[in-house]
């Protein structure tokens, strides 16, 4: 009942965060920006939806590999059912928190063991901040030479800071990772915090918990490494699957018959556009993308058609991916 409350409550607000993002970018323009989507081009948007799909396929890909050393027989269909529920609760979380436990949830009723399931999902998660942050330091250093955003200084510190959490986050976990000290160090000092301000009340219990479970990501990390070839791949498919999602704003621009920018200003400005979302603590990140796509996209665009754009990105980058991810989870997984 308690869970049932808490998902009522995420998306309830989810749903508000909606009608209030739609409330304010349609106020001001409405009768031109409704005219705007009812005159794009089909195609464009299918070739959106098409590389949506190739950010998720290239994610599946790694998250296949990595479970196929833990699970013979481990098929792609099953990583790809979980790659799109794994959206769905991505989406309706703050900070996209509920993704990765329903991940070692799901992947241990695949008679994988938990901690063998926290190993994987782990190392998912470090290639993936290795290819976001290395494409963030390249769309930084391509604004540096390029000037793309000359009126926007303020997000341009706003996206620093983005930046550097995100750089921390993978200090952080390569510290964690092959360090069992701060690890312990670490865990003491949660436990501590946790205590003290009475969230935690079993200390030991949780402190053994917590302990599991970072030993499980530096026993995981340290295969990773070891394996350099699934390292590498891990990075390299994840590259590829944020440079498919960063060009969704090119194709959603022909869609409106514009061709104000290129592929590489956008791939530049969607890392930015997501470099400054990653530390918005609303579900998906909601206000502070859509707020970051005007600013960014506004150094190329204006009017209704900046706003229609927007519009058409968040469906297809956000919204769709709850929908199919809603779906995917009254699917049955695939037998192996």
């Amino acid at each position: 009942m308690k869970i049932w409350k808490k998902k009522g409550f995420n998306y309830i607000f989810l749903a508000l965060l909606t009608v209030i993002v739609l409330y304010f970018s349609l106020k001001d323009d409405f009768n031109n920006i409704v005219n705007e989507l009812l005159h794009i081009n089909v195609l464009w948007i299918l070739y959106a939806f098409l590389l949506m799909f190739g950010y998720w396929f290239f994610r599946s890909l790694v998250l296949k590999r990595y479970t196929s050393r833990f699970k013979k027989g481990a098929r792609f269909l099953n990583s790809f059912q979980l790659t799109m529920r794994t959206q769905f609760f991505n989406a309706v979380t703050p900070f996209a928190t509920g993704g990765q436990p329903y991940q070692i949830y799901y992947l241990s009723k695949e008679d994988i063991k938990v901690s063998s399931s926290t190993s994987i999902i782990m190392q998912n998660f470090i290639v993936y901040q290795i290819a976001l942050v290395s494409l963030g330091v390249m769309a930084v250093i391509a604004n540096k030479i390029l000037h793309f955003y000359p009126k926007v200084a303020l997000l341009g510190r706003l996206v620093t800071i983005g930046f550097i959490a995100n750089t921390l986050v993978v200090i952080i976990m390569f510290l964690v990772a092959f360090n069992r000290k701060i690890n312990e160090w670490l865990v003491k000092l949660g436990i501590w915090f946790l205590t003290k301000i009475h969230v935690v009340k079993d200390k030991e219990k949780k402190e053994k918990e917590w302990s599991d479970f970072a030993n499980s990501f530096h026993d995981g990390a340290v295969q990773l490494l070891k394996n350099r070839g699934d390292f590498l791949y891990g990075i390299g498919m994840n590259f590829i699957a944020l440079i498919s999602l960063y060009l969704i704003p090119l194709t959603i621009l022909y869609a409106t018959g514009g061709n104000d920018f290129n592929a590489l200003e956008a791939i530049v400005t969607s890392a930015y556009v997501m470099l400054l979302g990653s530390f918005v603590p609303m579900p998906g990140g909601t206000g502070g993308l859509e707020y970051g796509f005007i600013a960014f996209y506004g150094n190329f665009l204006s009017g209704s058609q900046l706003t229609a754009i927007m519009l058409l990105w968040r469906f297809v980058t956000y919204y769709l991916g709850i929908i199919l991810g809603a779906i995917a989870l009254n699917v049955k997984r695939v037998k192996q």
